[in-house]
C-alpha cells in the first residue's frame, strides 16, 4: 500500500461551520463580551495587545463575573504587548477561577529571546463559539471610545469544529502545565453549524512553520479572477511580491488596501512604499485607507479568504506566533467582497504617473527606511539562525 503523503498543513479542512465577519469594534467587541457573559464552562482568551482602558475594563468585568459563576477563565497575554496593563487591573483578575499567564516574559540582557512574541488574537467560549482576527484589547479599536479615529479591523465569529483546532493551539502555547486546561482537549465541545461552511486553521510559528505564507502564495498563483489583500504592515517577501505581480500580468484583478496617513508605525509604511512602483508597473492596484488606521489582515482570492493575526510581513513571519482562519464558502466570500469594496470607497488609489512625480523627500523617506528594513532583516536573520 502506498503511504499517504504527509500534509504541509497541520490542521485539515473541516466542514460544518458558520462564519460571520464582524467589522470594527462596535460590532465585534459587543459580540465577544456577550459570549463571555453566556459562558457556562470555560473562557480562553489569547491576546497580543492588552492595555488598561475602557475596553480592558469591560472585558475584566465580564471575565470576573463569569469566574464568580464558576466558569474557568484562562488569559494568555503576550508580555510585551501587555506591558501597559496596570497592576490595578491585574489585581482585579486575582480569582480562584481565573488564571493569567504571560507569554515569553521580557528579561534584561536577552534581546534575541525577547523578539519571539505571541501575536495571535483569539477568544474561545465553551468550545461553542470563537472569535479570531487582528484586534487587541485596547481603546483604539472601539469607535464608541475613540470616535472617528478608531482603528479599522475585521474579526470573524466561528461556530463549528475548527474551534477545537484553535483550542489546541491555545493549550499548547500555555507556558506552564495546567491539567484542567489539558482536559479541555479530551472532550470535544464543538458542534457542527447549520451553515456547513468549509474552514481550516493555518499557522506560522517563528519561521519554523510557514503555512500562512505558503497558503497565500498558492492561492495568488492559482487565482483566475481576483486577489484582494488588506494588511496593516506592508513589508512582503520577494516571493509574495513576485506572485502578486505575475498574477496581475496574467489579467487577475489584484488590489492591495494599505494604511494611508494614519498608522502607528510610520517607518514601516515608508519602508513598504518603496515596493509601490514595481507593483504598479505590473498592474497591481494599490489603495491607501484615509479615515483612520486600517489594522485589518484579510486576504481574498476567488472562492477563498483568510482572516487572522498575520500581516505576512517579514518580521511577522520570522519572530511571531500567528494563526489565520481560512474559509471557502460563496456566501462568506460575497460578504467579504462587499466589505472590501465598501472600504475601497474610503481609500485613495495610487496612480503610477502621479507616484513617479512624488516629492523628493518622500522618496528619501522610502529609501532611508527601506535601508533600515534591509539591515534589520539581515541582522535578525543572523540572530534567528544562532
Amino acid at each position: 500500500m502506498t503511504p499517504t503523503p504527509k500534509s504541509k498543513f497541520r490542521f485539515p479542512w473541516r466542514c460544518g461551520h458558520h462564519f460571520e465577519p464582524l467589522v470594527n469594534g462596535d460590532q465585534f467587541f459587543p459580540a465577544m463580551l456577550a459570549a463571555i457573559e453566556q459562558a457556562q464552562h470555560f473562557v480562553a482568551l489569547e491576546m497580543y495587545l492588552a492595555r488598561s482602558g475602557q475596553i480592558m475594563t469591560r472585558f475584566i468585568d465580564k471575565i470576573t463575573q463569569a469566574a464568580s459563576r464558576g466558569v474557568q477563565c484562562y488569559l494568555l497575554l503576550d508580555d510585551f504587548g501587555a506591558r501597559k496593563l496596570t497592576q490595578t487591573d491585574l489585581r482585579r483578575l486575582e480569582h480562584p477561577h481565573i488564571r493569567v499567564q504571560f507569554y515569553n516574559p521580557l528579561r534584561y540582557g536577552e534581546l534575541r529571546r525577547s523578539l519571539f512574541r505571541d501575536h495571535r488574537k483569539l477568544l474561545v467560549v465553551d468550545g461553542r463559539v470563537a472569535f479570531v482576527g487582528g484586534t487587541g484589547l485596547v481603546d483604539e479599536f472601539d469607535p464608541r471610545v475613540t470616535k472617528e479615529r478608531a482603528w479599522h479591523e475585521i474579526m470573524v465569529k466561528i461556530q463549528g469544529p475548527c474551534i477545537q483546532d484553535w483550542l489546541t493551539l491555545f493549550v499548547e502555547t500555555w507556558p506552564t502545565p495546567q491539567p484542567a486546561l489539558q482536559a479541555l482537549l479530551r472532550e470535544d465541545h464543538t458542534r457542527p453549524a447549520a451553515a456547513n461552511q468549509l474552514g481550516r486553521v493555518t499557522i506560522s510559528q517563528m519561521s519554523n512553520r510557514q503555512e500562512i505564507k505558503r497558503s497565500l502564495i498558492k492561492h495568488i498563483r492559482s487565482a483566475e479572477h481576483w486577489v484582494w489583500c488588506s494588511t496593516a504592515y506592508f513589508v512582503p517577501s520577494w516571493k509574495i511580491r513576485r506572485s502578486l505581480s505575475r498574477a496581475a500580468k496574467r489579467g487577475v484583478d489584484v488590489r492591495l488596501m494599505l494604511p494611508g496617513p494614519h498608522t502607528d508605525h510610520p517607518a514601516v509604511r515608508h519602508a513598504g512604499r518603496r515596493f509601490y512602483y514595481s507593483l504598479l508597473r505590473h498592474g497591481v492596484r494599490i489603495y491607501e485607507y484615509q479615515p483612520s488606521f486600517t489594522h485589518a489582515k484579510v486576504y481574498l482570492s476567488d472562492h477563498w479568504c483568510a482572516i487572522g493575526s498575520s500581516n505576512v510581513d517579514r518580521w511577522n513571519l520570522m519572530w511571531n506566533l500567528e494563526a489565520n482562519q481560512e474559509i471557502e464558502d460563496q456566501q462568506v466570500m460575497e460578504k467579504m467582497k462587499a466589505i472590501f469594496l465598501n472600504d475601497l470607497q474610503q481609500c485613495q488609489e495610487i496612480d503610477l504617473a502621479r507616484w513617479q512625480q512624488r516629492p523628493w523627500y518622500r522618496r528619501a523617506l522610502e529609501w532611508f527606511w527601506g535601508r533600515v528594513d534591509v539591515v534589520l532583516h539581515r541582522l535578525t536573520l543572523r540572530w534567528r539562525q544562532r
